[in-house]
């Protein structure tokens, strides 16, 4: 199983960017499909954006679909970019990894198929 450390968050003001880093230990992320969720206090965990490698495949929330993009850096590696962050967006991060084989249209938002966590990064965006 990977393991997942998240690193890059902190506090900005309205309209700055900030770039989350999700770094794997134990495996590489060439054999999984990495999400990102986010939790604010006393609301629910919501998927952010997720992608597959293996498949090319990329999804977004509709809240920050056009402002957030995932990329990686190399196979032990992935980002969260974030621009024009509105106070909405302050929430802990957190980075997600699945097995691959289990990723599809289906699965991409699912958090409970997302096998190994971060510990999470604090992102709070004032106004």
């Amino acid at each position: 199983q990977v393991q997942l450390v998240e690193s890059g968050g902190g506090l900005v003001q309205a309209g700055d960017s900030l770039r989350l880093s999700c770094a794997a230990s134990g495996r590489t992320f060439e054999a999984y499909a990495t999400a990102w969720f986010r939790q604010a206090p006393g609301k629910e965990r919501e998927f952010v954006g997720s992608t597959s490698w293996t498949f090319g495949s990329t999804y977004y929330a509709r809240s920050v679909e056009g402002r957030f993009r995932i990329s990686r850096d190399n196979i032990n590696t992935v980002n969260l970019q974030m621009n024009s962050l509105k106070p909405d967006d302050t929430a802990v991060y957190y980075c997600a990894a699945m097995d691959g084989g289990k990723y599809s249209s289906e699965t991409y938002d699912h958090g409970p198929e997302y096998e190994s966590w971060g510990q999470g990064t604090q992102v709070t965006v004032s106004s």
